[in-house]
């Protein structure tokens, strides 16, 4: 047995960490503005969904690209990894400074078409104007991410995280109410603070790995730049991935337009349900995150009969952990709520939907480990499938129940167990179908 409970919770506890530390960044955001009023509270989530809608392009590469390297590492070739690295490296630095142009000119047609409320669209517009900027940090690091996760060599990742949160904690204090001499920036300040706090996480992350990691081993010591055979071959894996994650964001994008359109309250509501949301995200993904380069390290070593135990130990352990966490986040719904607004009748309002996402994380469980399965074993065509109809399910959802019908919040949020249950559905037939098992990469 490979990876027992032991080593998928050793590989997976790093990944945890620093995806809820990165989480935390976009929480204390949500902390901080909504002391200032329901329209900030309303327009960071707009804003932060569409910045992350352009982020998961430049993430599912990242995704493609860690398959490889997880590959390569299984297989032995572990000169090959630094070549693919900072080929991403690269081609993510060009696709920021793309998107910093595409964004100056397009986002304040696009959001002012798509967002009724004019002081709303307004903010949206001052936060994604700085957030763009941040790219180039946040790319870089989960370039950095990936490569430690394929080299399952996972636990730097906490103390980078670490040191992301606290800084973006002290900075948004600093910036978003203007203390110790700066400037009040409200909401531009949130985004200005998340910049910042990665690139001081991107910093300690590259003093790391040129002094503590063994970059001769890994090929990093040969520095190279644009090989488009090379990347080509990335793209081949990681174009999948990266439709695959912009879609699956910039559905969410889509649900809090829809809930833009029932009224300002209903939007503070979903931002503050969503933030809370993050903290049994985190450790599914965090699992499922280990369990794509697990299957991909399996299969490089020719062990592709240990993916599908893998898959279930992971899925096991998953489960232990987060449905104690949901009962509990369940029961003290109030106090949690309490964090995000002193506003009695927004808690009050907030409760019945916070219900409803957190029952949807029963069938996410298994699903989102499952489909990242499906990536790991190189096949993100066929991932970049699953997420299509499920997309295509999730929108028709949000059109009839929320833009049609209008029907009640707690309703409109059950557009996530439409989503995950169709997930689930196909990534399990496909798992078991033994379809992935000569894929090639």
């Amino acid at each position: 047995m490979l990876f027992d409970y032991r080593h998928i919770w050793k590989m997976s506890y790093p990944i945890l960490v620093s995806m809820l530390m990165q989480q935390l960044v976009g929480i204390t955001d949500v902390i901080y503005l909504g002391r200032l009023g329901e329209i900030e509270l309303g327009a960071s989530a707009l804003g932060s969904t569409y910045f992350f809608t352009i982020f998961m392009v430049a993430f599912g590469f990242s995704i493609g690209a860690q398959i490889m390297m997880a590959r390569r590492n299984g297989s032995g070739k572990y000169k090959r990894i630094g070549e693919i690295f900072y080929q991403g490296c690269n081609f993510l630095l060009i696709f920021w400074a793309l998107m910093v142009v595409i964004s100056w000119y397009v986002s304040p047609l696009l959001l002012s078409a798509l967002i009724e409320n004019e002081a709303v669209c307004q903010s949206t517009l001052e936060y994604i104007n700085w957030r763009i900027w941040g790219l180039a940090g946040a790319s870089v690091l989960v370039m950095g991410r990936g490569f430690f996760v394929a080299i399952t060599k996972t636990y730097i990742l906490t103390a980078v995280s670490i040191i992301m949160v606290v800084a973006n904690i002290v900075l948004n204090y600093v910036m978003i109410f203007g203390k110790f001499g700066f400037p009040a920036m409200g909401i531009a300040g949130a985004a200005l603070a998340s910049n910042l706090s990665e690139i001081i996480a991107v910093s300690f992350l590259s003093i790391y790995l040129f002094k503590r990691v063994d970059i001769v081993k890994y090929g990093l010591n040969k520095l190279t730049f644009i090989n488009l055979k090379l990347l080509k071959r990335i793209l081949n894996i990681s174009v999948w991935t990266m439709l695959q994650q912009f879609i699956s964001v910039s559905t969410w994008f889509l649900f809090f337009i829809a809930i833009e359109h029932l009224g300002e309250r209903e939007l503070a509501v979903s931002n503050v349900v969503r933030s809370l949301s993050s903290f049994p995200y985190v450790i599914i993904s965090a699992l499922a995150a280990a369990v794509s380069s697990i299957t991909g390290n399996l299969i490089g070593k020719g062990c592709s009969a240990e993916v599908l135990p893998a898959i279930s130990r992971a899925t096991q352990l998953c489960g232990i952990i987060i449905f104690p966490l949901l009962i509990l986040m369940a029961l003290a719904a109030y106090p949690l709520l309490r964090i995000y607004t002193d506003n009695q009748a927004l808690i009050q309002a907030s409760i019945p939907a916070y219900l409803v996402m957190l029952s949807a994380f029963i069938p996410l469980t298994p699903a989102w480990i499952l489909f990242n399965a499906v990536s790991g074993t190189g096949n993100t065509r066929y991932a970049m499938k699953i997420e299509f109809y499920s997309m295509f399910v999730y929108v028709f959802h949000i059109f009839v129940v929320i833009l049609y019908f209008k029907l009640p919040l707690a309703i409109c949020w059950t557009a996530d167990w439409v989503y995950n249950v169709s997930i689930l559905i196909m990534a399990y037939r496909y798992m078991h179908s033994n379809k992935w098992q000569h894929k090639k990469i």
